[in-house]
């Protein structure tokens, strides 16, 4: 299916009925990493759309902000589900923070996993590194193929398949460019702040092996947000919905029902 949302055209699947969630997924990913949940949590309407410029949503004017991601997800809540919980990793969790603090009327819960509100000099680097590689054309598929080995823990999943979805994921990598240069920007701009502004319960979401996202990242959205809950998924690295996601359901399950 897909939306009109702003200057975008925005694709997603929608399933189950129930109280309606809304899940974002993470840079380099669409919405098809939702799959296992969105089979699973039928007892729930829930919708997994692709952010601007990856999968089938269009890129539009997009501007490399965070605001600009956040504002999609709101566009999205008021077209399409309405009022839902949202459930967002890494990327996508800062998605789902910005809007909570933004318009707490349409964020009913948030579920982050993997999820950073600021991050270092290092990954600046690293975002600005791989947007070169996209705008050059130089080595993508490579870069791409490091990045999922060092965010995985299963030793037998399938790098290259895993990675090959991915490169389909971003296409031209116009979308990647857009949301890595967003990400960057949490450097100088930190959503935390603004975690101040989220009435609504968080349910915060690790990896027990995550280089990418380490626990102080989970502390320090927890530190802004002191009523916020913590669970971490065992045995898993960045990409824990792949190592993990029967575990990543389970969390994700109780998670929802402590909001009924």
């Amino acid at each position: 299916m897909t939306q009109r949302v702003g200057d975008i055209d925005v694709a997603f699947r929608a399933e189950g009925a129930g109280p309606a969630v809304v899940f974002v997924h993470g840079l380099a990913e669409d919405h098809t990493s939702w799959r296992t949940q969105q089979d699973a949590l039928t007892d729930y309407r829930t919708y997994a759309y692709d952010l601007r410029g990856h999968g089938g949503t269009s890129l539009g004017a997009a501007d490399g902000s965070p605001e600009q991601l956040r504002d999609d997800l709101i566009g999205f809540l008021e077209a399409v589900s309405g009022p839902a919980i949202c459930i967002g990793f890494s990327l996508g969790g800062t998605v789902v923070l910005g809007a909570a603090a933004r318009r707490p009327d349409l964020v009913r819960a948030a579920v982050v996993l993997g999820t950073s509100t600021v991050v270092g000099r290092a990954a600046v680097g690293f975002y600005q590194e791989r947007i070169e590689r996209v705008r050059q054309g130089d080595r993508v598929a490579e870069a791409m193929h490091s990045d999922t080995t060092a965010a995985l823990r299963n030793a037998r999943t399938d790098v290259g398949q895993l990675t090959k979805w991915r490169l389909e994921a971003i296409g031209s990598g116009l979308g990647y460019v857009n949301a890595a240069r967003a990400m960057a920007q949490l450097y100088e701009r930190p959503l935390t702040p603004a975690l101040a502004g989220i009435r609504c319960a968080v349910t915060v979401i690790g990896a027990e092996h995550d280089m990418f996202c380490p626990r102080k990242a989970a502390d320090i959205i927890l530190g802004s947000l002191p009523h916020a809950e913590y669970a971490e998924i065992p045995d898993a690295g960045h990409l824990m919905n792949v190592d993990q996601p029967e575990a990543v359901t389970k969390t994700l399950r109780q998670a929802l029902e402590s909001t009924r």
